[in-house]
């Protein structure tokens, strides 16, 4: 099987002078559940952003579905059509929930993909009444999606990508701000993307629930470079590895057992209410 997905040394860098990916090279196959992980400013969001098109590597080469993507080759006409193709294919949704919805109504905000895409009027109030259904979210179909709360709002943001039926789900730091029972709902709706065969690819880093969404972890260090790829568990319990790459503290391993307990509770799959940190 090809991949869907391949890095060749991929850089980037802001303005050419601020390093935010350094020499990245990986595969991801159609289906896979992958977690990407570090520390905040470690390139997690950028490597999302060259995943989804929004940036071209400063040097290296990406490849998605067998096309190389560059800003020439998204820019042309000729490729219009494959860009169509891979918008569908891929959906992002936003770290913030307020970059991500502009329209008046919840239901204009579901329904604003699927008319890009030229689909008749039924067929896509069809998909946004079958999106909001399965969201739990129809209540909110005239609600302006600024007036939601952030949990809400983070339902509305994932509708309005799913209600496309990508093959590919990126999200960014998807639990951030979430409650319990929202955190709860959105593994839970990871796990179910996965198992239907979705490939489900998350930056996050929250190691409460990575285990949960993913098979596979890919460590990026403060310095923007991949630090380990592999089993999400087997990185789970590298505790010198989380350590290294600052999404652990020492102070937390010598003071209590909020690391190890936070490490290996995950390894048996129970849900663990952890104590201070």
């Amino acid at each position: 099987m090809k991949p869907i997905f391949d890095l060749r040394n991929v850089s980037y860098s802001y303005v050419g002078k601020i390093d935010a990916l350094k020499d990245v090279s990986l595969k991801i196959d159609l289906g896979e559940r992958v977690c990407i992980i570090g520390s905040n400013g470690s390139g997690k969001s950028t490597l999302l952003a060259i995943l989804n098109g929004l940036v071209y590597p400063t040097s290296g080469e990406f490849y998605a579905f067998d096309n190389q993507i560059t800003e020439e080759a998204f820019d042309s006409i000729k490729d219009n059509e494959f860009r169509t193709y891979f918008r569908t294919k891929v959906g992002f949704v936003f770290q913030n929930s307020d970059v991500q919805l502009f329209s008046p109504t919840v239901f204009q905000e579901i329904a604003f993909g699927p008319l890009q895409l030229d689909l008749p009027p039924d067929e896509v109030k069809t998909r946004v009444e079958d999106v909001l259904e399965m969201m739990q979210i129809t209540k909110l179909r005239d609600r302006s999606p600024h007036t939601l709360s952030g949990g809400e709002k983070k339902k509305v943001c994932i509708a309005s990508v799913l209600v496309n039926n990508p093959d590919v789900l990126l999200l960014d730091e998807p639990s951030a701000g979430l409650d319990p029972r929202t955190q709860l709902w959105l593994v839970e709706l990871l796990q179910e993307l996965g198992e239907a065969g979705k490939t489900v690819i998350t930056a996050t880093h929250d190691l409460e629930i990575i285990d949960q969404i993913s098979k596979r972890a890919i460590v990026m260090g403060e310095d923007h470079m991949v630090k380990e790829d592999g089993e999400t568990q087997k990185v789970l319990d590298d505790l010198a590895l989380l350590l290294s790459v600052n999404l652990v503290h020492e102070h937390m391993h010598f003071h209590g057992k909020t690391v190890h307990e936070h490490v290996h509770a995950h390894m048996d799959g129970h849900t663990h209410e952890h104590g201070t940190h």
